[in-house]
């Protein structure tokens, strides 16, 4: 205590004296002799702040950054450009707090932020109704699943092996603790295996999830996933990269009933896994079921706009028990990060964006492909991610890469063995066409 607390010793006898007591050893009288250390803690000695900032900046030159390396590594967070003024606007110390804004007197800017969030997804997504505060894309498809299982009181979840492994990791385990059963089916040609749903699905299934572009990079057929399920009366619930929606159809005019998503592309740093958003927008028969913060647009007494938290009841955050969800903590910041990357590209810019990413993950495809080394692994149509097939050892190649500055693919079977061989190679509006064409040649003479 003493030692992180910078009080003076007449300052520490005076705190002590206040409860009664001379002096530390005494705070610690309650714990037995046989359980305390006997021995000093083996830290190093102290370090000036200069010294401290040294130590820090070797620490932090162990590991691969995306300013230093090269990246083509995806599996769900994504090497986009961020445009400086973003970190210059979260920054202001008006946003800077992940407290959630219960009082709307004292939160207008942060309440309108969120609408303005919200509203954005709403475009993106083609839904009524969106809110802020999911954790991460992940855990949002898990709320979401549960969701569709209390609204249409059913308990089985059908999941495609083409979703991410450790988004259907998170969904399992909601379930399991929720008493929901999730129905595993297969996929074909890098997509899910529609015929197969179709065999499996019946009236006790509450939701059919999809996630497009899928955890190889493909996109799927929404339309179709929709049709099968809305014919047993299960929702279609729909996990997408935002930025693919810049060029595909929404999840809402293809049919879906939720719509959710990683937002870390829109404007949010890699952070080594997080702090990140999850996006999650609903039709509007859904939109009171819905975890998370929304706020709504009003008018005061006087006739002036404000913002409020609204259609949710107060034990969402305190009577636990008896909420839709657990979530508590507030994303806005991340969100407001979403809000200024989507107002400053517009429209056209983020078209711009998703057109750079398409073209360059199919340039390197081509060239991946043409090499003689990798294979095609499926035919389905892809976005800015694809998987290739490597016959040799994909952990001693991406190892190689590292050596060069380069972050290689993702090895898909190092998450599920059943993807043994399968290198899914992420291409974003970042990478140039110098950066490709030696990310091709230094992967075949690695292989050979």
């Amino acid at each position: 205590m003493a030692g992180y607390i910078p009080n003076t010793k007449e300052q520490q006898q005076e705190m002590l004296s206040a409860v009664g007591m001379s002096c530390f050893a005494e705070l610690f009288a309650d714990i037995p002799e046989s359980v305390r250390l006997k021995r000093q803690l083996n830290l190093p000695s102290a370090m000036s702040e200069a010294e401290v900032m040294g130590h820090l900046r070797k620490l932090a030159a162990k590991n691969a950054n995306t300013e230093d390396y090269t990246c083509f590594l995806g599996a769900g967070a994504y090497d986009h450009y961020i445009p400086s003024v973003i970190r210059h606007l979260i920054s202001r110390q008006e946003f800077a707090t992940a407290y959630t804004p219960y009082q709307p007197e004292i939160s207008q800017g942060t309440l309108q932020a969120i609408f303005e969030y919200q509203t954005l997804i709403c475009e993106l997504t083609g839904m009524d109704v969106a809110n802020a505060s999911m954790y991460d894309g992940a855990s949002a498809l898990a709320e979401a699943a549960g969701i569709a299982c209390g609204v249409k009181k059913r308990n089985k979840i059908l999941m495609p092996q083409s979703i991410n492994p450790m988004s259907r990791e998170i969904v399992s385990t909601y379930a399991r603790f929720k008493g929901n059963e999730v129905v595993n089916f297969g996929y074909a040609n890098g997509q899910a295996d529609l015929d197969e749903l179709e065999r499996l699905i019946t009236e006790e299934a509450a939701a059919v999830l999809i996630e497009s572009p899928n955890f190889f990079g493909s996109i799927e057929d929404i339309a179709k996933a929709a049709q099968i399920a809305h014919a047993k009366g299960a929702l279609l619930i729909v996990s997408c990269d935002p930025i693919s929606l810049a060029l595909l159809k929404s999840p809402g005019e293809l049919g879906a009933d939720i719509a959710v998503g990683e937002g870390q592309s829109l404007g949010n740093p890699l952070n080594f896994g997080g702090p990140y958003l999850g996006f999650f927008a609903v039709k509007e028969p859904f939109m009171r079921k819905m975890p998370g913060r929304i706020v709504g647009k009003t008018l005061d007494k006087n006739g002036k706009t404000g913002f409020v938290l609204t259609l949710q009841a107060r034990e969402q955050h305190i009577r636990r028990e008896k909420a839709t969800s657990n979530i508590c903590s507030n994303e806005a910041l991340n969100a407001l990060a979403a809000t200024i990357y989507l107002s400053l590209l517009g429209k056209q810019g983020l078209r711009e964006v998703a057109l750079q990413c398409t073209r360059k993950a199919h340039y390197a495809y081509d060239l991946l492909t043409q090499s003689g080394v990798f294979e095609p692994a499926f035919s389905a149509p892809f976005f800015q991610e694809f998987t290739v097939h490597y016959k040799g050892d994909l952990a001693k190649l991406n190892t190689a890469f590292l050596e060069d500055k380069i972050i290689g693919g993702l090895d898909a079977g190092s998450l599920d063995p059943a993807f043994k061989g399968h290198w899914i190679v992420a291409v974003t509006e970042k990478r140039k066409r110098s950066e490709i064409e030696h990310f091709v040649q230094k992967a075949v003479s690695i292989s050979e």
